[in-house]
């Protein structure tokens, strides 16, 4: 191995396993490695250049106004207006409730793009609810954890606007439309999963609701559930752009919050408008780390010695791409989406082209792998605010979690392997 790459890889996971923050230990391996090349002086003007480059773009203003939506939407009465909906739709099928946490966390996570905004905001009612209603609460945190993922797949998704800078300007609007079905797979997989564990355990069915309230609770949340065909057919009717469809989402979602279900006043959104320059800041500083440690990898050759290897140990692309995506998943159980799309995407994007992946479905399928990763041990941030919802811990977790892991890689391995199911949307919609 590369000696640039063992420094690098030795620093940064040294301080990760003492609880360094993850953009702190991305800058000083970054910082570490490069001073095998140069001096102290000219490596940290160099990273400063990079970090700077690495958040010099108009595609990422996006993500601040995403995030704000988000949290305008999960203080707003958005997400109890989403779980009356489900509940009123398939809540008398077997394993009800926990089919409307699976399809609340799926709108809410659509409309946020959030999974951890979609665990708190869902899982803060329906976690309690399964468990009034019988449910095993480790079972309940489980589902709304898995189910959270499916938001950073069914736009508006932040890491998608990541990955379109990442790969190197890679279509938001075709990304976006090719998270959509792999986004409702996992969700069918995951209630499918459900319905088979409650017709198990014998969990009680909710009683069918008249269509006259039915229509009323769907109608209801027709408003929220406007905003993600607002939104997305902006983009891609050419309206707008996806940093402008962020504005007209964060305007939305006040309207909708502030003056109509009036679940949000006026004196609240100084406190909403600093968490969100609080996560924003967060978030462009991990960009920008990762911006200066992809530069390094790419000036000490390293995604072409990791891209030759991969080529010269298999030919066979069925192979390659398995091992891929189990380095990915290895990868997503430590580091953070937003730094891991950042880094590996220059290292593997390239393999995936010389197997004939197209990158909007190497995008896709890298997304729904660190989803994965989200939801994994010992660093998945949506696994751990669902237990402090849930009150439970990580280890009891994990045995509910098997079945719901297994099939949300049965899902990856159809994404991987099957490119139509990524494409075949935006082909339809001239995106491709």
């Amino acid at each position: 191995m590369d000696i640039t790459a063992l420094i690098l890889l030795l620093v940064f996971f040294s301080m990760l396993l003492i609880n360094v923050p993850i953009s702190i230990c991305i800058g000083l391996a970054t910082l570490v490695s490069l001073l095998m090349h140069i001096d102290f002086t000219a490596a940290t003007t160099t990273i400063a250049q990079q970090m700077a480059g690495g958040i010099d773009s108009f595609a990422l203003l996006a993500i601040p106004f995403f995030i704000l939506s988000g949290l305008i939407m999960g203080q707003g009465g958005i997400a109890k207006r989403l779980i009356e909906c489900a509940m009123a739709l398939i809540g008398a099928l077997p394993g009800g409730l926990a089919l409307v946490n699976v399809m609340s966390c799926m709108m809410f996570g659509a409309i946020s793009g959030s999974a951890v905004a979609a665990t708190s905001a869902i899982g803060s009612f329906m976690v309690p609810e399964m468990k009034k209603h019988g449910y095993d609460e480790n079972f309940a945190a489980a589902v709304t954890a898995s189910a959270a993922t499916t938001g950073m797949l069914i736009p508006p998704s932040n890491i998608l606007i990541i990955y379109a800078i990442a790969s190197g300007g890679v279509s938001i609007a075709a990304l976006f439309v090719a998270g959509y079905v792999p986004g409702i797979l996992v969700g069918l997989a995951l209630m499918t999963v459900c319905m088979l564990y409650a017709i198990k355990n014998k969990y009680p069915v909710s009683a069918r609701l008249p269509f006259n309230l039915v229509a009323k609770k769907v109608t209801a949340a027709l408003p929220s559930l406007l905003l993600v065909f607002i939104v997305i057919g902006g983009i891609i009717g050419g309206v707008f752009t996806a940093t402008e469809a962020g504005a007209v989402a964060v305007l939305y979602a006040l309207v909708l919050s502030v003056f109509i279900y009036k679940e949000i006043s006026t004196k609240s959104l100084p406190a909403l408008f600093l968490k969100a320059c609080e996560t924003t800041a967060i978030v462009m500083l991990i960009i920008g780390a990762s911006s200066a440690m992809s530069w390094l990898l790419s000036y000490a050759h390293i995604p072409q010695g990791i891209s030759d290897f991969f080529l010269q140990y298999s030919d066979n692309p069925i192979v390659i791409l398995l091992m891929i995506n189990l380095i990915l998943i290895l990868v997503g159980a430590f580091i953070d989406m937003t730094p891991a799309v950042l880094i590996f995407t220059p290292i593997f994007l390239p393999v995936a082209a010389e197997l004939g992946m197209g990158p909007i479905q190497f995008g896709i399928m890298m997304v729904l792998n660190l989803s994965i990763g989200l939801v994994s041990p010992p660093v998945g941030s949506v696994l751990f605010v669902s237990c402090a919802v849930a009150k439970t811990s990580i280890h009891k977790i994990i045995k509910p979690m098997i079945p719901l892991y297994f099939v949300m890689f049965l899902v990856l391995m159809l994404v991987t392997y099957v490119p139509a199911i990524s494409e075949t949307l935006p082909r339809i919609l001239g995106l491709l």
